[in-house]
């Protein structure tokens, strides 16, 4: 395959023929179509119970249709409005100091000249990424607990004050947010080292014939030439501001911060999961998915305004 020369195919021949010519490259796509298929579009048949009064023992076609009724019913309840306000905060600020630090960090690696010491930096930071939440936050209770945490310990050996950073919330907030920086900023890199890795050499030489020193280089040609990266990563970040991880909500909150850690998809896992109101927790996933399109193309829109390529 790695050698095989795609042939070109004059205006005459038909697609069938382009396809037997060139089926090696349509079984290699056929089996990722097939996963969005099956595990993205097919589940969204189950989107109908959204709109009925959905009873297992009655199935998809038995429930009732109730219309617009279910999203009145939780556009109403007491637990929705502090839901929304949770993830949108918690999401807001997890962009805003989470968005910009993979590239800080492709920036600081690009500048690593020796290449083991590049490696190793790369390897250490990719690893967070491949832990589970739930190791995850049993590190995080282990290293931050009120009563046995070593941060704590340590705080206390050099004459301070005890911290509560998993049980008081605003603490909470902020250990919640540096975990999940701490967690994702390393695999983030990756395609901002891969956008770095396609500017053309020369133009940092014709900067060093001029002058420019590794800051003005960093400024002036690697920064503008990964913009478009920037953007297109920040538009498909904004469309995931009204969704967030449950992984990451489940495992770092406890009963002392449920004020601040109940977000949408906790509320959607309560009331499917847990209290077998799937009509509810569909419609629930059904709004909160509709906004996260509207956020991706109305930012995508802004981004073509700006002079950038966007998505779409």
């Amino acid at each position: 395959m790695a050698g095989k020369k795609i042939k070109f195919i004059p205006p005459g021949k038909t697609t069938l023929t382009h396809f037997f010519q060139e089926w090696q490259l349509y079984v290699l796509i056929f089996f990722p179509m097939l996963f969005v298929l099956v595990f993205k579009f097919g589940p969204m048949f189950g989107l109908v119970i959204a709109f009925k009064d959905y009873k297992i023992a009655r199935g998809f076609w038995g429930s009732q249709w109730v219309g617009f009724d279910i999203f009145k019913t939780i556009f109403r309840h007491r637990d929705f409005l502090p839901s929304l306000r949770n993830t949108l905060v918690l999401n807001f600020l997890d962009l805003a100091m989470g968005f910009p630090m993979p590239i800080i960090l492709a920036l600081i690696l690009n500048e690593v000249q020796t290449r083991w010491v590049k490696r190793i930096s790369q390897t250490l930071l990719y690893l967070p990424h491949f832990l589970s939440w739930v190791i995850i936050g049993g590190i995080a209770l282990q290293l931050f607990s009120g009563t046995f945490g070593v941060v704590n310990n340590v705080i206390e050996l050099l004459g301070g004050q005890r911290t509560p950073f998993l049980t008081e919330k605003y603490h909470w907030v902020l250990s919640y947010i540096l975990i999940g920086v701490w967690q994702s900023m390393g695999w983030g890199t990756i395609l901002y080292l891969a956008a770095i890795s396609g500017i053309n050499p020369e133009l940092y030489e014709a900067a060093i014939v001029d002058g420019a020193g590794r800051l003005r280089q960093c400024l002036s040609i690697t920064i503008p030439c990964i913009r478009s990266t920037i953007v297109i990563l920040l538009i498909m970040n904004l469309g995931k501001i009204m969704g967030g991880s449950f992984e990451r909500i489940y495992a770092l909150q406890n009963a002392m911060v449920l004020d601040f850690s109940t977000t949408i998809p906790v509320l959607v896992y309560r009331w499917g999961i847990q209290g077998s109101n799937f009509s509810r927790a569909a419609a629930l996933g059904f709004f909160q998915s509709i906004i996260g399109l509207i956020l991706v193309l109305g930012s995508d829109r802004i981004a073509k305004k700006l002079g950038e390529d966007g998505l779409l």
